[in-house]
């Protein structure tokens, strides 16, 4: 009896404080949440008024608070597809930053690398006309630096000999005979000239140098040997003879180059290659000690990489002190001027490789994709041919996250692809600049 006088107070006072709490708004009993909707976990662009499981996976569908939206990438409603709303708060949080549309023209550089290869105009291949075996050869390793006629083999090759014996004859019955005749000249000594000069020109066919044919002339003497001489001031770049080898007709014994002036190789896009026109002035700048050098632009080859699609451009530049070597890579600066029209941060554009676009903000954290065409690039900007006014903002920074929703919106709802390229179609038919 006593038990069931304890227990009736405390009911009591439960009953009590919970119509207390029912009638009073200042209770704090924790409050009901509102759910806006229902969403795809896999596809938050699917909406549901209702729970339930999603139809392309069929996970569950997660709830959206009231309080929680604001704080979300979400589609933006009666909008083009992929349009994305975005919170201030959300764009701070994510580095998301906008820039403007500007208008202007403006100086900047094209950047590239380019490879330092032999002038092929100042490149000699030495070879000899006839077979025969080298006797010896003379300070011509691979890199040596060599003068113009010096010596750099001696060779023996009986074809030498007939050929030097006709025109030693030759030389000695018509003296001068290497000397073109003149007006007043007898036809006899004409002749003689003639057949001296024919013998010259083949000992020159055969491989021997003017400076040997004239040593013949001087000390009417049929030479034994001959020598190898390098045919310019350069550095031997292959060297294929050794001392007791023999040689064949025509085999290239030495290449030689003059590297006193080089060529820079360089591959550019062909937007960028544009502005290489010949006779433009570009930088050199060698990577290990920052020393500049003067290039002028000689020729843009006709031929594209089919592996990188990009052209190759060819520069001339003098080499003091042979700083610049062969197969060496460089960099290369040409300033250059962008046209008048708009233009946009780089980073701004999303190239998909078919098409290209910008994310426009249409109002206050409303954002829709709109394809643009563009022209140069200069520096960190990039020229817009079509597709964007002046003055409006486009996502500068963090562009990569919202295209990612803005194609997850596309994907989920692929009935409005139609309307998307039809809006696309209408803004590049009616450029916006």
């Amino acid at each position: 009896m006593r038990k069931r006088i304890y227990i009736f107070p405390i009911v009591a006072a439960a009953l009590g404080g919970l119509a207390f709490a029912t009638h009073h708004p200042g209770s704090t009993l924790p409050q009901t949440r509102r759910v806006l909707y229902w969403v795809d976990p896999m596809h938050p662009a699917y909406r549901s008024d209702k729970p339930g499981t999603a139809p392309d996976c069929g996970m569950a569908l997660e709830p959206v608070y009231a309080e929680e939206a604001g704080h979300s990438l979400l589609p933006a409603e009666d909008s083009l597809p992929g349009a994305v709303q975005i919170d201030p708060g959300t764009q701070q949080l994510y580095g998301i930053r906008l820039a403007k549309v500007e208008a202007g023209n403006g100086q900047g550089t094209i950047r590239f690398f380019g490879r330092v290869a032999a002038d092929q105009t100042r490149v000699y291949r030495v070879n000899l006309g006839t077979d025969g075996f080298v006797k010896e050869t003379h300070d011509d390793a691979v890199g040596n630096h060599v003068m113009k006629d010096q010596h750099l083999a001696v060779v023996y090759s009986p074809d030498f000999l007939s050929v030097a014996g006709g025109y030693l004859s030759a030389n000695e019955r018509t003296p001068g005979a290497q000397s073109p005749p003149k007006d007043n000249t007898a036809p006899s000594t004409t002749l003689g000239a003639t057949s001296a000069q024919a013998r010259a020109d083949r000992l020159r066919n055969l491989g021997m140098s003017d400076s040997q044919i004239e040593e013949i002339s001087s000390n009417h003497k049929i030479p034994e040997n001959v020598y190898v001489v390098s045919p310019t001031d350069g550095f031997i770049l292959s060297r294929n003879i050794s001392p007791g080898v023999r040689f064949e007709r025509y085999m290239d014994m030495y290449t030689i180059a003059d590297l006193s002036r080089v060529w820079i190789l360089a591959e550019v896009f062909g937007k960028d290659a544009m502005a290489l026109r010949p006779g433009a002035m570009a930088r050199v700048i060698l990577q290990s000690t920052g020393e500049i050098f003067e290039a002028r632009v000689s020729n843009v080859l006709p031929e594209v990489d089919p592996a990188t699609r990009v052209l190759k451009a060819r520069l001339e530049v003098d080499n003091p002190g042979f700083k610049l070597r062969p197969d060496m890579f460089v960099n290369v600066e040409l300033a250059t001027s962008m046209p008048a029209g708009l233009t946009v941060p780089a980073d701004a554009v999303v190239d998909s490789g078919l098409s290209k676009r910008v994310f426009v903000e249409t109002s206050a954290g409303h954002f829709e994709a709109r394809e643009v065409k563009t022209g140069l690039r200069m520096n960190d900007r990039v020229q817009i041919v079509s597709g964007l006014r002046e003055g409006e903002s486009v996502v500068a920074a963090g562009t990569f996250l919202v295209d990612s929703e803005s194609r997850l919106q596309i994907a989920a709802n692929p009935g409005n692809t139609t309307r998307a390229a039809s809006s696309a179609k209408t803004a590049m038919d009616h450029p916006m600049n």
